[in-house]
């Protein structure tokens, strides 16, 4: 069972300024007034309590909600000096260019539509009454150079469940950051309630394949001609693991 924390408001305008910051990543009490058209002194009453019921944190003026995600990490591997940590919405263009460039050669749908629907909707993180998202990611310097992304189901039926998608670039690989990426993901994902975690493949993505079967994922189902790579029909192949 899903153990996502129950959004409990106490006022129709407190929620409607949660549901802003929400869809938004992060704003200013001035994008609040301006949009809410709320009094600037509720407003800035009912951030207040959410932020003392532990719904939003405020920094500088920016507001922006909090998630459970723990601390960055830092690691060193041949070298190579990396950090590990929850991601901002101030990633939003480096995590969506490290997806892409991943992703590239076409044979990681599922990361490619990731990098889709977080672009479109400009907000990296989502915790709302229907949708969890959460991403980690990795840097080197100031450089997003891999990630994990971790997205429960809106199904009551499938509450249990998560998708989990994880990639480096490749001139970071071979240092352990994928590992680190994905032992993140699934401690978030523990903690969070999450029973199983899946991903999808093409076949031909044999490097990510082996990835996670070296991690304990094991091969659930294969669908024959699922994708079409060029002129070339690849089958699917459906991964979980269970926490």
């Amino acid at each position: 069972m899903n153990e996502q924390r129950e959004l409990e408001f106490g006022h129709d305008d407190r929620e409607r300024v949660y549901d802003f910051v929400e869809r938004h990543g992060e704003c200013t009490f001035a994008d609040l007034e301006r949009r809410l058209r709320l009094d600037p002194r509720g407003i800035r009453h009912h951030v207040a309590i959410l932020r003392r019921d532990g719904y939003v944190e405020v920094d500088d003026g920016s507001i922006e909600v909090v998630f459970e995600d723990g601390a960055a990490e830092e690691y060193r591997d041949d070298g190579v000096a990396f950090v590990v940590r929850p991601a901002h919405q101030s990633d939003l263009t480096g995590l969506v260019g490290a997806i892409r460039q991943v992703a590239e050669d076409g044979r990681y749908i599922e990361a490619e539509s990731v990098a889709d629907v977080i672009d479109h909707e400009e907000v990296l993180l989502r915790h709302n009454d229907l949708e969890e998202r959460m991403f980690f990611v990795a840097t080197v310097g100031e450089d997003v150079v891999g990630w994990v992304h971790v997205a429960g189901s809106e199904l009551d039926k499938l509450q249990h469940t998560a998708e989990l998608t994880v990639g480096v670039i490749d001139s970071y690989r071979g240092h352990g950051i994928g590992s680190h990426l994905l032992e993140r993901g699934l401690e978030w994902a523990g903690s969070r309630g999450y029973e199983k975690i899946y991903n999808s493949v093409p076949a031909s993505n044999e490097d990510a394949i082996a990835f996670l079967e070296a991690h304990g994922w094991e091969t659930e189902a294969t669908r024959a001609d699922h994708y079409k790579l060029g002129d070339e029909y690849v089958e699917e192949v459906m991964l979980a693991v269970r926490l």
